[in-house]
């Protein structure tokens, strides 16, 4: 039988004193994250059980930049992150939450620029814009990990994305709004939230494919932006089918749903205009299971942070597995499941 695995042990198998090694699995602090690592990846490999249930000493620090609370899905997601600070004692990672105007790319450079020298790794909820990338790109070429999360970001250097397939979401959309509609099919208004979020317009492009595939008779009479901005949703959503009375549809691929289930109340259409969109919010599942909404197609927020911080915990070295996979699932709810 072998000699049982000593602190002394890992001490030489990770080039450091004996002391260092103690400080580590005793969790008292006062030692560089580079060693600490050293010390735990010793350990591990040397099968001391201590170190694998060794809560690291030194807290991570995550900025997580997203929009306010305003937005349903970002209440849905900064929720989500604060259960996950108390979820997760074994990595000792704190995830702190900015709130982001996504009217405003240069301020949110100048909030990545500034943010940077006080933390871990960025996970960020933004549309693409030029300012945005350039600083996430600095922030990633100091060799700390970058998540995109929900909407995915091109051109910014080392990262990783974990989100939903959106133009596969984009494509369910389309395919319910075609069922829905029957063989008459009709002219539909799709409202995106900002067509620079790679996400929406994913499923834009995945929405129009769709129809073009297999319903021909559904027509995307007008792609609008609302900026994010849910009142500004109800409103195009108003006036467009004040300019179009033939309209069948509405696809919204972003905020907006209570604003848009007025426009049509005031217009008396809510009952022959069918109404897609996403995301399960507390507000939009009681618009469902009052039959003003007609599907949602929900990418699930809680399993998209949960996702995120593990895939977050592995890329900064506090556990060596990874999530099986980046690509979060969709979910497709009715009257009958919500």
């Amino acid at each position: 039988m072998g000699s049982k695995t000593t602190a002394r042990d890992v001490a030489k198998a990770a080039g450091v004193s004996a002391s260092t090694v103690d400080r580590v699995l005793n969790d008292r602090g006062g030692v560089t994250e580079e060693k600490e690592q050293a010390v735990l990846a010793a350990a591990r490999r040397l099968g001391l059980d201590r170190a694998l249930r060794q809560r690291p000493a030194r807290t991570l620090r995550v900025a997580v930049l997203a929009q306010s609370p305003e937005n349903t899905f970002h209440a849905e997601i900064q929720n989500g992150f604060e259960v996950a600070n108390r979820a997760y004692p074994q990595f000792n990672m704190q995830f702190r939450m900015y709130h982001i105007d996504p009217g405003r790319s240069d301020r949110i450079a100048r909030q990545i620029t500034d943010l940077a020298p006080l933390h871990d790794g960025i996970v960020i909820v933004s549309a693409y814009d030029v300012e945005i990338a350039s600083a996430l790109t600095a922030f990633s070429g100091t060799g700390k990990p970058v998540i995109t999360l929900a909407t995915d970001m091109h051109g910014i250097g080392p990262h990783l994305y974990v989100g939903p397939d959106n133009r596969k979401a984009g494509r369910i959309a389309g395919d319910l709004m075609g069922r829905f509609l029957g063989t008459g099919g009709g002219d539909v208004i799709v409202i995106a939230g900002l067509l620079s979020m790679i996400g929406h317009r994913e499923r834009v492009e995945g929405f129009r494919e769709v129809l073009a595939d297999r319903y021909p008779r559904v027509c995307v009479s007008e792609i609008l932006e609302s900026r994010e901005c849910g009142d500004l949703a109800g409103d195009l959503a108003f006036q467009a089918i004040k300019r179009n009375p033939q309209t069948r549809g509405i696809y919204n691929a972003s905020a907006g749903a209570q604003p848009i289930v007025d426009s049509l109340a005031a217009l008396k259409r809510q009952e022959d205009i069918v109404y897609v969109t996403h995301e399960l919010t507390s507000e939009r599942r009681r618009l469902l299971r009052a039959g003003l909404i007609d599907a949602i197609i929900d990418q699930d927020p809680a399993q998209e942070v949960k996702t995120t911080v593990e895939t977050m915990a592995a890329l900064l070295g506090r556990t060596e597995v990874f999530p099986s996979s980046p690509v979060t699932p969709l979910h497709i709810h009715t009257i009958e499941n919500c």
